[in-house]
C-alpha cells in the first residue's frame, strides 16, 4: 500500500486507495477525528531565556574578529564607522547566533521532538502553558538558507509530523505503510533561489526517511489536483488546474477525463499563497491598533510580531524596547510580546480572512491584549490587502494562456483559498467563456495523490 500525503503549509492530509476508493487518514483531535490538521507543532522545552546571554571569550574573539572585518569593509567603502557602532552591531550577530542554536541542556534535539505536539492542540497547549516553542507550517522553511544545525531541527520536525501520519495510517488500515507519494509545489518558497527546491526536496525525502518511509516518491500538487479531477469526469477534454494553498500557487495544463489516463503538458507556480493575505490583513487591518503608522516604531517590527512562521523574526520581536512609545500603544506592544499572543493574533487574523471571504463585515476580539479592544473589518479591506497577491496570481495566469496560446474550456479550482469568492473571480476573469469547476478545495490535492499512489 502507497499513501499519498499532503505535506501543508496551512494543513496536512492523507489518504490511500482501498477497495478501489479513496479512503482519508482520520487524525485524533480534540472533538473525535478530523480528515486534515493544522501543520503546527508546540514544544514544551522552552529555548534559552535572551537575558541569560554573556559573552564568552570563544564568543568575544569572534565579536572582535567582525568589528575587525566591519571596520575593513567601511573604510573600503568609503563610510567609516566608530568603533562602538561596530562591536554593538557585532554583538547583535553573536547573540543571534547563539540564540539560534542553543536549546536549554539536557534536553537534546531527539527529546524536544518527542514530546511535541501537533495540529490544532499545537496552539491550545502552547496557549495554555505559556512557554515552550510554537513552530508554524514549517514546510514554508524548507527553501530557506539554513544553518546546518537549524536544518537539523526543520528536518527532525518534518520527520515527525510524517511520522504521525504514517502511524496513524498503519493503525486506521491496519498495514504497516512504508511507502509514500507526497506532494510538493512546483516552486517552493526560498531565499536562495532554485537551489531552494532542491533543498526542500531533500529535506522532505530525508523526513520521510526517518518517519518510516522505504519508498518515497514525489507529485507536483497540480499534476495530483488533475489526478482529482479526471476521476470525475467521465468525458475527455482540456483543463486548466488552480491549486491556491496556503503558502503556494500551483498551476497545470492537463488533458483529463474519459478512459485514457490524465496527461499534464505543463506546470507552472509561485511561492505565494493564503500565508501571504494572511500577513497583508494583518498589517493593515490589526497593526494599526499596535501603532503601525501612527508612531515611530520601525515598519519592520510589525512584520516580525505577524510572521508567526518565522521563528528568528518572532525572537527578534520579543527582544525589541518600547519605552517612551505614546499611549496606548507602548502597553499593547508589550502584551503583543507575551508568549502565545503573536500566535493569538495570527489565529484572530486568520478568522477574519475565513470570515471575510463570505461575509460583509467580521468583528474580532483582541481581549488578550486589552479588555475591550478589537477591530471591525469589512471585505473590501481584505480584497486590498490581498491586491498584491492577486495581482500576482493574475500575471502568472495570463502568463499561462499565453503559454498555452488559447483560453481551455475548463477551469478546475481547488486548494483552501479557491473558498474565497474575490480570488475564483480573479481567476476566472483570466480565462473569459471558460467553465469554473470547484474541486475539494481542502481534500482534492489528497485524493489525487491517492489515486496516483495506487
Amino acid at each position: 500500500m502507497r499513501l499519498g500525503i499532503d505535506f501543508g503549509t496551512s494543513n496536512s492530509a492523507a489518504a490511500a486507495v482501498i477497495g478501489g476508493e479513496v479512503a482519508p487518514v482520520r487524525f485524533p483531535a480534540a472533538h473525535g477525528e478530523a480528515l486534515q490538521f493544522r501543520t503546527t507543532v508546540y514544544f514544551p522545552e522552552v529555548m534559552r531565556d535572551p537575558n541569560d546571554f554573556a559573552l564568552t571569550p570563544a564568543m568575544e574573539h569572534e565579536v572582535e574578529r567582525l568589528v575587525d572585518a566591519g571596520r575593513r569593509d567601511a573604510l573600503a567603502a568609503g563610510r567609516p564607522r566608530e568603533d562602538a557602532a561596530l562591536r554593538r552591531d557585532a554583538v547583535r550577530v553573536v547573540r543571534r547566533d547563539w540564540m539560534e542554536h542553543s536549546v536549554r541542556e539536557p534536553a537534546s534535539s531527539a527529546a524536544l521532538l518527542q514530546n511535541a505536539v501537533y495540529g490544532e492542540e499545537a496552539l491550545e497547549a502552547y496557549f495554555l502553558e505559556n512557554e515552550g516553542n510554537l513552530v508554524q507550517s514549517p514546510k514554508s522553511m524548507l527553501g530557506y538558507s539554513l544553518h546546518p544545525r537549524a536544518r537539523q531541527t526543520i528536518t527532525g520536525i518534518a520527520s515527525h509530523i510524517l511520522e504521525h501520519i504514517r502511524l496513524t495510517a498503519s493503525r486506521q488500515f491496519d498495514h504497516n505503510i512504508r511507502r509514500a507519494l507526497i506532494g510538493r509545489p512546483v516552486r517552493f518558497r526560498s531565499s536562495i533561489g532554485e537551489a531552494g527546491n532542491a533543498q526542500a526536496l531533500e529535506i522532505l525525502h530525508a523526513a520521510a526517511r526517518d518517519a518510516g518511509f522505504d519508498d518515497i516518491q514525489f507529485l507536483e500538487e497540480p499534476a495530483a489536483a488533475a489526478m482529482h479531477h479526471h476521476a470525475g469526469s467521465t468525458q475527455r477534454h482540456e483543463a486548466v488546474i488552480v491549486d491556491i494553498g496556503g503558502g503556494t500557487t500551483d498551476i497545470a495544463h492537463a488533458s483529463v477525463g474519459g478512459d485514457s489516463a490524465p496527461q499534464v503538458h505543463r506546470a507552472w507556480g509561485i511561492a505565494r499563497g493564503g500565508t501571504d493575505i494572511d500577513l497583508a490583513l494583518s498589517l493593515a487591518g490589526f497593526m494599526p491598533l499596535f501603532g503601525r503608522g501612527l508612531t515611530r516604531v520601525p515598519a519592520h517590527h510589525y512584520v516580525e510580531a505577524a510572521m508567526v512562521q518565522d521563528l528568528p523574526r518572532q525572537r527578534d520581536f520579543r527582544q525589541h524596547r518600547y519605552e517612551g512609545v505614546p499611549d496606548p500603544f507602548e502597553a499593547r506592544l508589550r502584551a503583543l510580546q507575551e508568549a502565545g499572543n503573536t500566535a493569538r493574533l495570527y489565529r484572530a487574523v486568520e478568522r477574519s480572512k475565513i470570515a471575510l471571504s463570505d461575509a460583509a463585515r467580521h468583528a474580532e476580539s483582541l481581549d488578550f491584549i486589552e479588555a475591550g479592544l478589537g477591530t471591525d473589518i469589512a471585505d473590501r479591506a481584505l480584497v486590498a490587502a490581498a491586491g498584491p497577491y492577486l495581482d500576482e496570481l493574475e500575471a502568472l495566469l495570463r502568463q499561462v494562456v499565453a503559454d498555452i496560446g488559447h483560453v481551455p474550456g475548463v477551469v478546475f479550482l481547488t486548494g483552501g483559498m479557491s473558498r474565497a469568492g474575490y480570488v475564483r473571480q480573479r481567476v476566472m476573469d483570466c480565462f473569459p467563456g471558460a467553465q469554473a469547476v470547484l474541486g475539494d478545495p481542502s481534500f482534492g490535492v489528497v485524493r489525487g495523490l491517492a489515486l496516483a499512489a495506487a
